[in-house]
């Protein structure tokens, strides 16, 4: 039998069960649709004793928080610059070019994070009727390869931006477990640095199909409500997204939930070291593990445990940990690559 909780991805986690209860509570009686309730307005409180004077607006799913935040900030004949390895190039189906018009710059990284001379590469062209002209700059925080940006190279991204009258979006889907790998609360990991426009990741640490889109520059949000209409985002029963949020951001759950993910990803680094054949190939900086196996053991482990391959060519696959995952997990996951690999 498949054990309950599998390493594919914190998408795959349940729902905290405070979470769960929250929104029982929230279940009585009949409240004003569309975000006109009180349980919206306490939710956007919570956001701005976290986040500062922000504008904030909820959505069912990442990809439209990414998608209405580039909308936000771009024209169609306009670029965004990212890297190869962002969601927002490999993972929507095309939705950022489709939906903003925009084209997408990828840039190859080794470590999944953007530098400035990255982006400086693609700052050319400008005025040229015939090039997309480069408007925003998008960073991914914790990235697809699990690592982090320190604040000192997010602050320096920003400057660069700026300076260029640019826009920097962060792809914040595990900005939680960033911040607290780095000690930083969550202002002090996004607005503080710079970032203009986060998407906030709720549904990975914990949450139900809610995410936010978070202005910090509150002049850039003043279409966002028909942006996000007419994106097909805008939840008729709004309790619904506001309590879980409010719940996240009250008595530190979302930093006690992301420390216990993040934790248990350095435990199963910990615990594959030294098993021979498997190598981890990114640091282990926030709730993701990448580690290259024995191609001939990838299909065998997988027949007990769902995970995803990250490079067939090289054998490298990804585990990710999440508020749930518990250290018997770890042990008995562990045991089981170790046992299939002995077997190769």
């Amino acid at each position: 039998m498949k054990p309950i909780r599998s390493f594919a991805s914190d998408n795959n986690a349940g729902v905290h069960p405070q979470v769960l209860e929250a929104l029982v509570r929230a279940n009585v009686g009949h409240v004003v649709g569309y975000g006109d309730d009180a349980y919206m307005a306490r939710a956007v409180e919570k956001f701005r004793e976290h986040l500062g004077d922000v504008e904030v607006f909820f959505v069912f799913n990442g990809t439209g928080a990414n998608v209405l935040s580039l909308q936000a900030l771009t024209r169609s004949y306009q670029a965004v610059i990212c890297t190869e390895a962002a969601h927002i190039y490999t993972d929507e189906c095309g939705a950022p070019e489709k939906l903003t018009g925009c084209k997408l710059l990828p840039v190859a990284t080794a470590n999944g994070k953007l530098t400035v001379a990255d982006i400086e590469r693609h700052y050319h062209g400008l005025g040229d009727q015939h090039h997309v002209q480069p408007r925003a700059v998008s960073i991914t925080q914790a990235t697809e390869m699990g690592t982090v940006y320190w604040a000192e190279e997010i602050r320096a991204i920003a400057e660069f931006v700026h300076g260029r009258g640019m826009f920097l979006h962060m792809d914040g889907a595990r900005i939680a477990n960033a911040a607290v790998s780095l000690g930083l609360g969550l202002r002090e990991a996004t607005g503080d640095l710079g970032v203009d426009v986060l998407s906030f990741g709720g549904t990975k640490n914990g949450l139900m199909g809610a995410e936010a889109v978070v202005f910090f520059k509150k002049r850039l949000s003043e279409d966002f409500l028909f942006w996000r209409k007419q994106g097909m985002q805008l939840a008729s029963k709004m309790r619904f997204l506001a309590v879980q949020f409010e719940t996240l951001l009250s008595d530190d759950l979302w930093r006690r939930s992301a420390l216990h993910a993040n934790r248990m990803a350095r435990a199963l680094e910990e615990g594959l070291r030294g098993m021979p054949g498997v190598k981890v190939v990114y640091p282990v900086e926030a709730n993701g593990v990448f580690a290259q196996v024995p191609k001939a053991a990838i299909a065998k482990i997988q027949e007990r445990y769902f995970f995803y391959v990250w490079n067939e060519a090289q054998g490298v696959v990804r585990w990710m940990c999440s508020f749930d995952t518990t250290e018997e997990d770890i042990r008995e996951f562990c045991a089981f690559v170790k046992e299939t690999l002995a077997l190769q």
